[in-house]
């Protein structure tokens, strides 16, 4: 039984960058069967990603993510690529970045740790141990964590 937010926790903006349609919709019903009140925003490559968090392109009116899901293996750019540029830039450095791959290769755990991942987490194949995982996440971030306002 999940424990109810905090009664001063607000919704968060969650930006999700995942290629595979079957993942986006695992994540998708995850957020929605733990009833997850945070916003979620899904692109679908690295490039997308990037414009998103610039508001650029067609993304001029995003919202600022207060936490990003990250897939590794992204077409157009990679996100070992993403995390390196979100970390490298001073307006985006401060939003926790959560790498959620399939990838257990311990040069891509140690990888993205040195890019500062925030955390690394691999996917499960099991949908109900998949919903658990991400409610952790969610549950962590929106309830243990303080995150930056506006990060």
């Amino acid at each position: 039984m999940t424990a109810p937010p905090p009664p001063d926790s607000k919704p968060i903006d969650v930006l999700l960058v995942e290629d595979d349609p079957g993942d986006r919709l695992m994540i998708e019903e995850a957020f929605t069967h733990n009833k997850v009140r945070n916003r979620l925003t899904c692109v679908t490559d690295g490039v997308e990603a990037i414009e998103f968090l610039r508001r650029a392109s067609d993304y001029a009116d995003a919202p600022r993510p207060d936490l990003i899901l990250l897939d590794l293996n992204l077409p157009r750019k990679d996100g070992r690529e993403v995390l390196a540029e979100i970390k490298a830039d001073d307006d985006l450095q401060a939003i926790p970045v959560v790498v959620l791959t399939t990838s257990q290769a311990e040069e891509d755990v140690l990888r993205s740790y040195k890019l500062h991942a925030n955390a690394y987490v691999t996917k499960p194949v099991d949908f109900e141990r998949f919903i658990e995982v991400v409610r952790q996440i969610d549950e962590f971030f929106v309830t243990v964590v303080k995150l930056p306002n506006g990060a």
